[in-house]
């Protein structure tokens, strides 16, 4: 007698927990696998589903070659051996966004790009929610796509990574966003080229791509129905016009900068971002721009945490690649009267750090670096004064020691955190704020 078919989910972190919560209410057959041996949550998991099969610390052969399709995790990558010849082979791999995608029954944004993401993303709800319109957020942010289908909201505005996109075949989403491109996950794809081919597949079927007309990577490569563009450039339809200090919307000056909460001319960018995924929803404009006014960005992304004597604290520990912290230091560096006191480093995920150089010459007085690919990152800010510290710790009492009057501290790591921090950038954004407070407390 043949066995039952069933979906094999591949990873159970968040995502992968979500695609067995969404396939286990279908009432569809699934097992589930994780190479680690005690995956997070493990002893929850086992209790909501103690009746899927589960399989810890290795590729089950056997369930691979009996799957009826897999459901890879986005930290699981498709190049793995066994799962890259299974696919090779002809059965379907598939992520929770693939999943998700075929059962939405509402207009989706999708939002990706190398920084920023997270930011864009909040905000487009903030103006569903100022316009009266019911709007589901998530996806690689906050709540897993799969679960906003529970609500059954107008719209979706879906936060969505590189790694979830190469598993995605049929978003077709009614407005898509590339924010911008950088060195990032370098360490999972061969060629910058191949990262932002993963990136462009968030426009496939869309009916509105919105690009980053400073960033060619950003613009559609292959034909889509209808286009904006967003941008410092002159022909951008949505520009930031510095010198006038507004944004203007075809032309027409709808918003002046100096009105809104975030601070930063990178902020500006993606308040203008975001107003154009809002028309490409048919969201109020009117709605759209005061929320924008009121927003006040997500914890650990540019984040002004404490501020005195002259000096401002800036927490953009989400900055885990090189165009983060680039973005941050164009952002923050102009607007200042001094200089920044910069703290960077941790895992360098195989970037490139030279890009940085000009930009930190031109705004950093003095550079912090700590983690285990400090080195490198030293080497990447060309002449920029820098000394090597032991921890947040040291890295604040010594920026405390250096910052003058109008400088500013901004931790922006351009690395990962985990050689450090097992609990991520949350984690070390939190040791920073920690221990900022305990510094000017002090004194």
């Amino acid at each position: 007698m043949a066995k039952e078919a069933f979906d094999l989910v591949i990873g159970l972190g968040v995502s992968g927990q979500s695609v067995v919560r969404y396939l286990s209410a279908q009432r569809m057959p699934v097992r589930a696998l994780d190479t680690r041996a005690a995956p997070p949550s493990l002893a929850d998991w086992r209790d909501q589903y103690p009746r899927v099969p589960l399989h810890l610390g290795s590729l089950r052969e056997d369930w691979l070659e009996q799957a009826s399709r897999l459901i890879v995790s986005p930290g699981v990558a498709l190049a793995t051996p066994a799962i890259a010849r299974h696919a090779a082979a002809g059965k379907e791999v598939i992520g929770d966004i693939e999943l998700f995608a075929r059962a939405a029954n509402a207009p989706i944004a999708a939002i990706t790009g190398s920084n920023a993401k997270s930011t864009v993303t909040t905000l487009l709800g903030e103006m569903a929610r100022a316009a009266g319109v019911s709007m589901g957020v998530g996806g690689n942010l906050g709540t897993p796509a799969l679960d906003l289908l529970l609500d059954a909201p107008s719209l979706y505005a879906l936060e969505l990574s590189s790694f979830q996109l190469e598993t995605t075949y049929s978003l077709n989403a009614q407005v898509a966003v590339i924010l911008n491109i950088s060195e990032d996950h370098m360490d999972r794809y061969r060629t910058l080229a191949d990262y932002i081919a993963a990136k462009q597949r968030v426009y496939d079927g869309c009916d509105l791509a919105v690009w980053n007309r400073d960033d060619d990577a950003t613009r559609p490569q292959r034909s889509v129905r209808r286009q904006l563009s967003f941008g410092f450039h002159p022909q951008a339809d949505y520009r930031i016009d510095l010198d006038a200090g507004v944004l203007r919307v075809r032309g027409e000056p709808v918003l002046e900068l100096a009105s809104l909460a975030l601070r930063g001319h990178h902020n500006a960018l993606n308040v203008a971002a975001a107003l154009a995924l809002a028309e490409g929803l048919g969201l109020d404009l009117a709605a759209a721009i005061s929320a924008a006014r009121l927003f006040r960005g997500l914890p650990h992304r540019c984040e002004l945490v404490a501020e005195q004597g002259g000096v401002q604290w800036f927490n953009d520990s989400k900055g885990t690649n090189v165009g983060a912290t680039l973005a941050a230091l164009n952002g923050i560096g102009p607007a200042l009267d001094g200089k920044v006191i910069l703290i960077a480093g941790g895992q360098g995920k195989g970037q490139d750090f030279a890009p940085l150089a000009a930009v930190a010459e031109r705004h950093v007085r003095h550079a912090l670096l700590l983690g285990e690919d400090r080195v490198q990152v030293a080497a990447g800010l060309g002449a920029v004064s820098h000394s090597e510290v032991a921890d947040m710790a040291a890295a604040v009492r010594a920026a405390a020691a250096l910052a003058q009057p109008g400088d500013a501290v901004l931790l922006s790591p351009a690395c990962a955190s985990f050689d450090l921090y097992p609990g991520g950038y949350v984690a070390r954004g939190e040791d920073f704020v920690r221990q900022v407070q305990e510094v000017l407390h002090a004194r």
